[in-house]
């Protein structure tokens, strides 16, 4: 018994003095770690997992008349309501444009959000955007209007209006969900990470507001972000 005590001891203390394995190693050659120099490649990406493999469709595969060179030519391709374009196979199909998930622009991603492209400034496990969102009411009421009565400073109850603010989102890039970002939704994406989520809401209610864009980052350090190799 004693002889199998000191060789299970000898295993451990061998055990303990294996390498661990990197996040690196465990991608594999074939997948590379995302830096800010890391360029998405160009074109339109159908769906989140064309992201997800950096694998958008290329401009030259659209059927479109927008010129390839221009500046402005994802944003002609995706103002018209549907995008034709030929798959892989040579077989040509067509997406609707307000279905797709968004476009890669000078290595750059923009997502579709509220029927506009919106610029992906921060990539990481968690990404986070600035977003214009234009909401359209229609039905006002005017509790001081009165029908008959003429008055050039009372709007009529039947007409619209619309309200224009700057919000900002998060992309849990493992799911491809979006959350706005306010306290919850950190801490919500916090808790895939057990250390990180405890220290954040320990804070009190005002440093959580603070620090959100901090913990973000944290969680980005400790979770890199990989991307097929090409």
């Amino acid at each position: 018994m004693r002889l199998i005590i000191i060789d299970l001891a000898i295993c451990l203390s061998i055990v303990a003095a294996l390498p661990v394995p990197t996040i690196a190693q465990e991608q594999g050659d074939n997948m590379v770690k995302y830096t800010p120099e890391f360029e998405f490649r160009d074109g339109i990406y159908p769906n989140f997992m064309s992201v997800k493999n950096n694998s958008p469709i290329p401009k030259t595969r659209l059927v479109t008349d927008a010129d390839l060179f221009s500046r402005d030519f994802y944003q002609e391709v995706t103002e018209k309501s549907r995008i034709v374009y030929y798959d892989d196979n040579g077989v040509m199909q067509e997406l609707r444009t307000s279905n797709i998930w968004g476009y890669g622009r000078n290595g750059v991603l923009y997502i579709n959000l509220g029927g506009k492209f919106h610029r992906i400034s921060f990539v990481g496990s968690i990404c986070h955007f600035v977003a214009t969102m234009t909401t359209y009411n229609t039905g006002y009421y005017d509790p001081y209007y009165y029908p008959g009565y003429y008055n050039r400073y009372y709007r009529n109850p039947n007409s619209s209006y619309s309200t224009t603010e700057v919000r900002q989102y998060l992309i849990d890039f493992e799911t491809g969900k979006l959350f706005e970002f306010d306290v919850s939704s950190v801490e919500l994406m916090l808790m895939k990470d057990p250390e990180l989520y405890e220290e954040y809401i320990s804070l009190r209610r005002k440093k959580k507001k603070q620090y959100k864009f901090v913990y973000i980052r944290k969680y980005n350090e400790k979770h890199p972000l990989y991307f097929p190799v090409e």
